[in-house]
């Protein structure tokens, strides 16, 4: 992780900086605070909040005490008993409505057609909006379209029957809006209800995707890693091996040799160390090491066959055409592949064996090409069922090209490979 450096100049701005941001926390809580408790102190506010405490069975049972209050408030006695009657029968209805949209509205037409044909004029004809808002805000286009009709066709028969003179094209206009805008409340309702709906389901869908993706993340980063470590203690062991077999022979005879084999053993000790650090270090966030040592690539191959000649496998690399271009990440690909074709040749073929490694450098491909020419014994079991040639498919498919490895025709082995640095699939 990367940390900027501060000049001595910049210390007291960025202290001063600190220091207001510091301030102004710890002031804003105390603002908000005032906010919440002025709003807090207003009686709307308070009402409403207490409203939307209430259950929904509560809140519509408000319309009708309200309206038998008020029957029961300004009626005279004899009018009593039919008013709170018919009352009643319009308004106990809609503390349903929500469980049974299309029967409270029924019941609460058949209660105004009675009301209507015994001429009894009531407040508690609002109802028949309500219930119309509430089927229009729970049934589709057709169920809205009916009970709208049914609800301006009462509107008009009440405008006939109860209209003074002259005023019933302006009491059938006011009626019909009424009816209009019931109608199209309870729609927007409907549609707001299913936006919502959609909005959770894709919200919910996006959680979903980014978990999954999360996921498949990690699996990769362990598979990058698994591969990155099989290389690394696969080679590294491997010369380690052939230098302490080497030295085992040597130390009587010549002493020299053995003691610089263990010395190359201490130093590809150390370099796998260091490599495993690196590979390892995403891992931790306080890793410096993938800072301080680069990913290998093409300009670290001369090295790697440096190591492998003094594990006894005698290399030759040759690279053509310019590799600054290419991405450290494909430089990587292509230094792993050739550590474990290499690493293959010094376990499987005779001391001794040449290697020739070419790699050809284009605008948007990378060749890899390594080749030797000891014979190969068969490959137990174990060794065909091993991760070496499973990893370099996968880092070559990476980059849309495919690994062949097998024998020469004259003899010896070959593995061979294209990378794409534009990501074009194709066959190598």
């Amino acid at each position: 992780m990367t940390k900027a450096a501060a000049t001595p100049g910049d210390a007291r701005p960025a202290r001063s900086r600190d220091r207001a941001r510091r301030t102004s926390t710890a002031l804003r809580p105390k603002r908000y605070a005032g906010q919440a408790s002025r709003r807090m102190g207003r009686p709307g506010g308070a009402v409403r909040r207490r409203g939307r405490r209430l259950p929904p069975m509560a809140r519509d049972s408000l319309l009708p005490a309200l309206l038998l209050l008020h029957i029961a408030t300004t009626r005279a006695p004899r009018e009593l008993p039919v008013a709170v009657t018919f009352t009643a029968a319009l308004a106990l209805p809609l503390v349903g409505r929500r469980r049974a949209p299309v029967t409270v509205f029924c019941a609460v037409t058949a209660a105004a057609l009675v009301q209507w044909l015994l001429d009894v004029q009531l407040p508690a004809d609002v109802a028949l909006p309500v219930a119309l808002c509430t089927v229009a805000a729970n049934s589709g286009r057709r169920g809205t379209l009916v009970a709208a009709a049914v609800v301006e066709a009462g509107a008009l028969l009440a405008c006939l029957r109860w209209a003074t003179d002259g005023a019933f094209p302006a009491l059938f206009v006011a009626a019909t809006a009424v009816v209009v805008a019931a109608a199209v409340l309870g729609v927007n309702t409907r549609t707001t209800r299913a936006c919502l709906a959609v909005l959770e389901e894709r919200a919910a869908r996006l959680e979903r995707e980014q978990d999954q993706q999360a996921r498949l993340a990690v699996a990769e980063e362990r598979t990058r890693i698994t591969r990155e470590m099989h290389d690394i203690v696969t080679h590294n062991l491997s010369v380690m091996v052939a230098l302490t077999d080497a030295a085992v022979h040597a130390q009587h005879r010549a002493p020299d040799k053995a003691t610089a084999a263990l010395l190359q053993i201490s130093r590809t000790g150390r370099q796998a160390l260091t490599d495993m650090r690196r590979s390892l270090g995403v891992l931790r966030t306080d890793e410096p090491d993938a800072e301080r040592h680069p990913l290998p690539g093409i300009a670290q191959l001369e090295a790697l066959a440096d190591q492998m000649r003094a594990a006894g496998l005698p290399t030759h690399v040759e690279v053509q055409g310019g590799h600054t271009h290419i991405p450290a990440t494909a430089q990587l690909t292509v230094y792993r592949l050739v550590q474990e074709a290499l690493t293959n040749t010094l376990k499987h073929t005779p001391a001794g064996t040449p290697a020739r490694v070419r790699i050809r450098c284009s605008a948007d491909s990378v060749t890899v090409d390594v080749t030797d020419s000891g014979p190969r014994p068969p490959l137990p079991a174990a060794a065909r069922a091993g991760h070496g040639i499973a990893g370099m498919r996968a880092r070559s498919a990476a980059y849309g090209g495919k690994v062949r490895a097998g024998p020469l025709p004259g003899g010896g082995w070959e593995v061979r490979t294209r990378l794409f640095l534009g990501g074009e699939a194709a066959h190598a």
